[in-house]
Order: structure tokens, then sequence, then C-alpha cells
């Protein structure tokens, strides 16, 4: 009689390409759990009482080149020094990098990711420029932003396995414009290993929604910076990270709306975006 599992029947873990073919049939464990302790990991949260929190690193692109037909982003000195407060008072070692070349910003953050991050607890990096869907611009060029954060996956950056990797990213990534609409308001001591996904423990926070505009002011800095950084002072120290991005999400949504001579410009709404591949809740000490 097959093996059951939940109820249904067990069979082999196959993945949902359309044509994807090997000459290795894949374990009939790999879905299986491993035992009942496993099953409720998920109620964990990070480990974070490390000698030091970690590293913060801040690249903040204002001036670009000629050639890249990109304006200068006034307003973003201010968000890198709320960036740069907010995380040097969570207890974190703070880096900033202004108008670095994509060479720089790829060279930097290869530098981190071959750090000995033994010691601490997470890593954050938060990257101010312009953008599109998937890249950055550095002040000469563009470049894939999973080029800059693969740098980090579990398989490459061994010291951070298993712990907390936050991105947010300042910056467009396409060109719509949301008009908005009415509404009416309503630590483990254990010492077993075990694998885990090289992707798994990444935090993407984005500015904006896939497609869209992110909107910066030219003094008070961007709607996403100023909302980030609020919400971490106000929460930081009683909400889990994803609870207080919730809020940074509802403070952009409710409190911000574009003010532009241009009128295909003016009152128009923005949503950040959050993906999470966080495997515990994460709490800042």
């Amino acid at each position: 009689m097959a093996d059951t599992q939940n109820g249904t029947r067990k069979r082999e873990d196959n993945t949902d390409a359309g044509s994807f073919v090997s000459g290795l049939q894949v374990s009939l464990k790999a879905g299986a759990v491993k035992d009942k302790s496993s099953k409720l990991s998920h109620l964990f949260s990070y480990k974070m009482d490390y000698p030091e929190m970690g590293l913060c690193v801040i690249i903040n692109n204002k001036n670009f080149h000629p050639s890249t037909h990109m304006g200068m982003r006034n307003g973003t000195d201010l968000d890198a020094s709320r960036l740069y407060n907010t995380f040097k008072s969570m207890g974190y070692k703070v880096e900033v990098y202004n108008d670095q070349k994509c060479t720089d910003i790829f060279g930097r953050l290869k530098k981190v990711s071959e750090d000995d991050h033994s010691n601490r607890a997470s890593f954050v990096c938060a990257l101010l420029s312009h953008g599109e869907d998937g890249k950055l611009y550095g002040v000469d060029d563009c470049l894939p932003i999973k080029t800059l954060t693969g740098l980090f996956r579990g398989d490459r950056c061994k010291t951070l396995v298993g712990k907390p990797k936050l991105f947010f990213i300042q910056a467009c990534r396409g060109t719509d414009l949301d008009p908005g609409v009415e509404t009416d308001g309503g630590s483990e001591s254990s010492e077993e290993t075990y694998r885990i996904p090289v992707e798994a423990d990444f935090l993407y926070a984005y500015s904006t929604v896939p497609g869209y505009y992110s909107w910066r002011n030219t003094v008070n800095g961007s709607w996403f910076i100023q909302a980030l950084c609020e919400m971490l002072k106000l929460h930081g120290k009683n909400l889990e990270l994803v609870q207080i991005l919730t809020c940074v999400n509802h403070m952009v949504a409710l409190e911000f709306e574009s003010c532009s001579t241009q009128i295909e410009f003016h009152a128009k709404k923005q949503i950040p975006c959050v993906v999470s591949m966080l495997t515990k809740a994460l709490y800042f000490p």
C-alpha cells in the first residue's frame, strides 16, 4: 500500500516547470516533515543576542552622469541621514557610500559578503537611487538588483546563513502612476544540522510595487524612507519587522500624496511592497 501523508498519497516531489528533465528521481522524503518538533519551527524568532547587531550599508546616489539621462535626486541626503541615525540607534554599525558607480556598489557589497559575520545577528542594506523594475542605477549605469542581493545567498555568504538579510530599496520600478481611489476608511540551542534554501532569510522592502514610480520630496526626502524610519522609531521595540513594514505601508498609503505643477504627476499615490523570505519572526532587541 502506498505511503500517505496528511491524508494524501505520498509521491515524489516535482517542479512546476513545464519541461523540466532530470536523470535523478527526487527522494520521497524530500517533502516529508522531519519530526514533530520541526512542525513548530515556524513559531521561533531569530536569535538576536549576538555580540553585534550587524552591519548596515547605505548606498546613496544623488548625482548621475549625463550619459544616464537621470536627474539629480534632491532630498536623498536626508534619507541617508535618517537611515544612518535610525539603524545606529538600533545598534548597527552603519556605513554610508555616496554617488557610487555600478562597479563600486558591486565591489563594496561583494567585500561585505566575504566578511566574517559570525558575531553578527543580521545584515541590512539600503539602496537609494534611480531604478527600473529589477534594476538599480549606479551614477554611471544600471545593474540588476539580483546581482547585488545574490552575493548574500546562503551558498555564497556562509556566516549569514540562517540570519536575516534585509534590503530596503528606494527606487522607481517603472513609469506607471497610481491615481488612488476613494474609500470609506473602513534562538536555537540544538546542535542538529539541517539544510535550508539558499534564498531563505531575505527580506526585500521596496518603496513601490513593480511597474510604478517611487516618490521623493526634494526637501523632506522620500515617502518610503520617512515612513520606514518613523515606524522603526515608534514600534521597533514591540512589533515584529513584517508588522512594522505593514505600518509603513499604511503610513505611505494614507499620509502622502504628490504635489506637482505638472497635472499628470499631481495628486498621485504610492504603496510600498514587501517581499519576505524570512523563516522566523524578527524582533529587534
